[in-house]
């Protein structure tokens, strides 16, 4: 029925994971500033004449983002006039072309007015949503197709509420990591779990900022397992759901512990791509039982 949607929905979905993994590649390289103050012109040029490895890293980023835009403006419109009929499609195709736009925005604020620490935060905030409102598009499509119904789910407004809380949070813990990285916190505690050694360090500068992102992952991980109780416990006949805990449940384990395999590694290129990519994952999975939870049978 809407086969060609559902692959360009795909497409779309792989490709604002690449926009994402390239921010955190700009982050991690440093080359945010490798095209000067110029956008979206690199150096006052359409193609860089004299560039470095960071210029390209910061160059291609922004070609990549700008035709993820134009593909986010298309497949939004064409889920409108598709799946137009589906509660959530209006809401996720303005949010997905708002978030786009706005994270684009704040890429070229950073670029002319420096590299804010909040506001670098800020764009990988939106990035994040950007991802899971394409991602969560797409899943629609293969809802309309294969469950001939849309998902749904009998919870009670308790539990509902406590997985609204558990994607804020979620969201929450995400800043505080782009925090750490904008502000040089990473290598603030030089050893894990404990911080220096220490059990609680002094709660100051750099330190304050990498202990504070640790106990909130950690409590993160905690949220999570007891949402995946609670859905065992009084909900295992909402399948959709118990298996988006479960997976959940899995990225934040392997998100902690890439957190860890980051500081061992000595921040290895890869080890932190592999740490922004399961956060995205992690987000758009929870992304996805949130929108479940939020229809009512």
């Amino acid at each position: 029925m809407n086969r060609g949607f559902k692959i360009f929905s795909v497409l779309a979905s792989f490709g604002m994971l690449v926009v994402l993994l390239q921010g955190a590649l700009v982050t991690q390289t440093g080359s945010g500033d490798a095209c000067g103050t110029s956008w979206p012109l690199c150096y006052g040029q359409v193609i860089p004449a004299e560039a470095t490895i960071y210029t390209w890293i910061e160059y291609t980023h922004r070609i990549v983002s700008a035709l993820m835009g134009i593909v986010v403006i298309i497949l939004a419109v064409w889920a409108w006039v598709k799946l137009g009929h589906i509660r959530e499609t209006r809401f996720l195709s303005i949010l997905a072309v708002f978030a786009i736009i706005f994270q684009g925005l704040l890429g070229a604020a950073a670029v002319a007015w420096g590299q804010s620490d909040a506001v670098m935060a800020l764009h990988f905030g939106f990035s994040l949503v950007s991802f899971a409102s394409v991602l969560l598009l797409c899943l629609l499509a293969f809802e309309a197709d294969y469950s001939g119904a849309r998902k749904a789910a009998s919870l009670s407004k308790r539990m509902r509420y406590y997985l609204y809380f558990v994607i804020t949070y979620m969201y929450a813990v995400v800043y505080t990591g782009a925090f750490v990285k904008h502000t040089g916190a990473s290598y603030a505690c030089g050893s894990w779990p404990l911080c220096n050694g220490q059990l609680i360090p002094p709660l100051e500068g750099k330190v304050a900022i990498q202990f504070g992102h640790r106990v909130a992952a950690g409590l993160l991980l905690i949220v999570i397992i007891i949402m995946l109780i609670a859905l065992l416990r009084h909900y295992r006949h909402e399948k959709v759901l118990v298996w988006t805990a479960i997976l959940s449940t899995v990225l934040v384990s392997i998100q902690v512990a890439s957190g860890a395999v980051v500081l061992f590694t000595g921040f290895t290129l890869w080890a932190t791509l592999f740490h922004a990519l399961f956060v995205s994952l992690l987000f758009g999975v929870l992304s996805y039982g949130v929108m479940i939870a939020s229809r009512k049978t």
